[in-house]
């Protein structure tokens, strides 16, 4: 066995290898410790192995999937191991024939189908990539629903691409800078790849789906030849491809998405994400796709007025939207339920999902059609809710309402669906009966009350008895055979249970013998419509969606944005749909701003203090425009965009010490990739460019920044800055507009408004939003007379620093602590006294003595 084990293992040396072993997947050797490790499981052994004891553990046939899940998730790849004969077939080559097994698949992070290892919710890309020239091929595959991509783009956009796909598994011939990829060399191969496609497909020629290059085909060779290794002898869902690239998309680097959280949050959850602030879908297939719009927001202003079309229809009819969203909540994801049957790994369920579901559309296809002023893109969808009664009718017919997971146990086939089935069905039944009948006479016969007919998978049908009544059935003359002695029960057999229990089981291994053949004709005939099916799939996802963003718009008062031709970014009353979620949450009322972008004004400089809403303003306004041309409406009072071609966001601080980078670092990459990457059609959102360096360096940085994108790339951008200095450039770059987050003073404390006002802030309110944080006083003290020597020293010709050394650090900590514990000194220093009423300032006087009466 353990040559066979080793063998086996072999083929598939860099998987864990699951060996079936009867009602258990065992694991050995490496593959033992890796396992027992991740699995919190016992590690065990089994014989030796040259000389050494061999590591193993197990994992239950039944509660494999589970074990897998963890395994997947954890990076490491599995290979199933089944026997292909029975133990009886194995004995038949001799006593000692080792049963024959063999690798049936292969499971990775990019292949996965089964419900129970699948997030309802996210795609599961695998992709490849392959280089030609100095263009990047990408094959892009989810096999759960058969999506099939197939593309190439300029090496630039790879990041981009990449980010966009979140794929589960990456596959190239060679690595990638920066990419997690599984090296595979074989396959790779754009001319043989030609063929595949075309024999995959059969079709004579790829013309239909589109036009190919030879990276496109090479990364497409390269996802095929995997898919046939992984998968075995099952063959994968793929739909005929589609054909994209970088310029169908409004293109979002992966620094930019992480900026800006759209599907994942800075915690790595779906909370706080776009995408959940967003999502009211019912289903995971309209889930799916939602999260395909949100990251891939389009170029093409018809196909987003078409999808913005939709979610005004249900926008304005809530009745039909609550019906749609209603029924919609109650279907199968029939998409991923053809999957798991075109490659093999369906069930019963699977088949009863697809009658379900298809009946269901065809009646949201007649309720759909009966509404009036139908935007085109219902009446394009329309059409694929239709058409498969034969298929739902023949479903109907063969299926149990509610079939079962596993077949091997039958039982999904309906009574009157086969006449002969049900004949053996009433056989086995009568057997049953007769069998219970045999109990109750052998109880009387014997005067064993407890005596019981079981049965299990070892003995099959037999009489159990406790210990101390068996002594008068082991008599040869009982009519009872002993089969076995446990601990508290004996068990016997006798002829007539024996005779009954053949009948039994002739009568149901014939039964499960005639399901199997249905089932198999049953899925043949679902599959005959596959194309027609996953149609139907994916019609209703856009319904869901366009009927979950029309909520979302309805509940949030969102409006739906205008597109024109220039380059505009005009936003009233813009909103930050996470922010204003979490205001809310906090009983507060989120403070709306407009952002006018436009070609006399197509940088804005704002500044302002800390907290006071710079960061929240930039990222709503990108988000924005991600929900624009995405097709949903957007949070603000009214909105006409201008189509962005690519988005990029560099706010907030963040390193890669992984990749030797700091925060610095990794703030210059970022911007480097702006300012070679940004056209006129991007929109771009930068905060604090240089302030991970000195003073004089990140302002001369940021100075040359804010230069080159008014100068060179001339995009619509947020510039965000505690520089104050740049403010002089509005004299020399005619397209630069000053701004300010407003915010005072009150009392000592300061009022953080959160609203945008013309013009340069007047001030930083650096100390007054540390006073908030906290900053303890003495410290603050301090703070205040480095900040006035500072701006004593400002033009003195010994630089920012000029005429610090004249002020004693302990002198003034001594006289800071001194003042802070002064009650009376604390509770006048910030009294604006030209600002206090008649009546604040007599409230004044009563607080001053009685803190000196507490004092004294």
């Amino acid at each position: 066995m353990m040559a066979q084990y080793l063998s086996l293992k072999a083929e598939a040396s860099d998987c864990l290898l699951f060996y079936r072993m009867g009602d258990f997947f065992e694991l050995f050797f490496d593959d033992a410790k890796a396992a027992a490790q991740c699995l919190d499981i016992a590690l065990t052994a089994r014989g030796e192995h040259e000389g050494e004891p061999i590591p193993m553990c197990g994992v239950p046939i039944h509660a494999a999937e589970a074990y897998l899940a963890r395994l997947i998730k954890a990076g490491h790849r599995v290979a199933i191991a089944e026997q292909t004969e029975s133990p009886a077939e194995a004995k038949k080559r001799g006593s000692k024939s080792v049963v024959n097994r063999a690798i049936v698949r292969v499971v990775t992070a990019g292949t996965l189908t089964e419900e129970a290892l699948l997030d309802s919710r996210a795609a599961n890309w695998l992709v490849a990539v392959a280089r030609a020239g100095d263009r990047f091929g990408i094959a892009a595959a989810d096999i759960s629903t058969g999506r099939f991509e197939l593309g190439s783009i300029p090496a630039a956009a790879l990041d981009a691409e990449l980010a966009r796909l979140a794929a589960a598994e990456i596959i190239a011939p060679e690595p990638i800078a920066g990419v997690e990829v599984q090296a595979r060399r074989a396959g790779f191969d754009s001319i043989g790849a030609e063929k595949r496609l075309r024999d995959r497909f059969e079709v004579a020629t790829l013309d239909g789906f589109g036009s190919f290059d030879r990276a496109a085909l090479a990364a497409a060779g390269g996802l095929l030849t995997y898919l046939d290794e992984v998968a075995r002898d099952s063959v994968p869902y793929l739909r005929p491809p589609v054909v994209r690239s970088s310029g169908d998309h409004m293109m979002i680097d992966a620094a930019t998405r992480e900026s800006l959280e759209l599907a994942v949050s800075s915690t790595g959850g779906r909370t706080g994400s776009l995408l959940h602030a967003v999502d009211r879908t019912v289903t995971g297939a309209g889930a799916r796709l939602l999260a395909a719009d949100i990251g891939a927001p389009l170029l093409d202003r018809a196909t987003i007025e078409a999808r913005l079309d939709l979610v005004a229809l249900f926008e304005r009819d809530a009745g039909t939207r609550d019906m749609l969203r209603r029924q919609l909540k109650a279907l199968p994801d029939i998409g991923r339920a053809l999957g798991r049957l075109v490659a093999g790994r369906g069930c019963p369920r699977d088949l009863g999902q697809l009658r379900d579901g298809l009946s269901e559309a065809g009646r949201l296809h007649d309720r759909l059609a009966a509404l009036p002023d139908r935007p085109a893109l219902l009446d394009a969808l329309l059409p694929a809710l239709t058409g498969h009664g034969a298929l739902v009718d023949l479903l109907a017919r063969a299926l149990v309402p509610a079939p079962p997971i596993d077949a091997a146990q039958g039982g999904y086939i309906a009574e009157g669906y086969d006449a002969a089935l049900d004949d053996l069905r009433a056989t086995g039944g009568e057997g049953r009966r007769a069998i219970a009948s045999l109990e109750a006479r052998y109880r009387q016969q014997t005067g064993i009350a407890a005596l019981k007919i079981r049965h299990n998978g070892v003995l099959g049908y037999h009489i159990e008895v406790p210990a101390r009544h068996a002594d008068p059935l082991m008599t040869p003359d009982s009519g009872f055979t002993h089969r076995q002695t446990l601990a508290g029960v004996v068990r016997f057999n006798a002829p007539e249970l024996h005779e009954q229990a053949m009948r039994v089981g002739q009568a149901g291994g014939h039964a499960l013998a005639a399901e199997a053949a249905h089932l198999e004709t049953l899925i043949g005939a679902a599959l005959g419509q596959a194309e027609a099916i996953a149609a139907a799939a994916d019609a209703l996802a856009r319904f869901d969606v366009a009927a979950g963003l029309a909520e979302r718009a309805a509940e949030g008062g969102w409006t739906r944005p205008l597109f024109v031709a220039h380059n505009c970014f005009d936003i009233q009353g813009g909103r930050h749909p996470v922010v204003e979620d979490a205001v809310r949450a906090a009983g507060g009322r989120f403070v709306a701003n407009d952002c006018g972008l436009s070609e006399d004004e197509r940088l804005w400089l704002v500044t302002g203090p800390n907290m006071g809403g710079k960061s929240t303003f930039l990222r709503q306004n990108a988000l924005i425009a991600v929900l624009a041309q995405a097709g949903a409406y957007v949070p603000a009072a009214h909105a006409t965009l201008g189509l962005v071609d690519r988005l990029f966001s560099r706010v907030g601080a963040s390193d890669n010490l992984a990749r030797g980078r700091s925060t610095f670092m990794v703030e210059m990459v970022e911007t480097a990739a702006i300012l070679s990457q940004a056209t006129e059609r991007s929109f771009v959102i930068l905060d604090e460019v240089g302030r991970g360096t000195s003073t004089y360096d990140g302002l001369a940085i940021a100075w040359a920044v804010v230069e080159a994108i008014h100068d060179r790339n001339r995009c619509r951008c947020l510039f965000a800055t505690h520089y104050h200095e740049l403010t002089r450039l509005a004299e020399r770059l005619d397209a630069l507009s000053l701004h300010h987050v407003r915010a005072r003073e009150w009392k000592g404390d300061l009022v953080l408004l959160h609203e945008l006002g013309r013009g340069p802030a007047d001030r930083s309110y650096g100390l007054a939003v540390a006073k908030l944080a906290g900053l303890p006083g003495p410290v603050l003290a301090r703070a205040k007379s480095v900040l006035a020597k500072l701006e004593e020293g400002k033009s003195a010709t010994g630089g920012i620093a000029a005429g610090l050394d004249d002020l004693p650090l302990f002198a003034a900590a001594a006289q800071a602590e001194e003042e802070a514990a002064d009650p009376l000194h604390a509770a006048i220093a910030d009294v604006d006294v030209d600002a206090l009423s008649p009546r604040e300032a007599l409230d004044l006087v009563y607080r001053l003595k009685r803190i000196a009466a507490e004092a004294g």
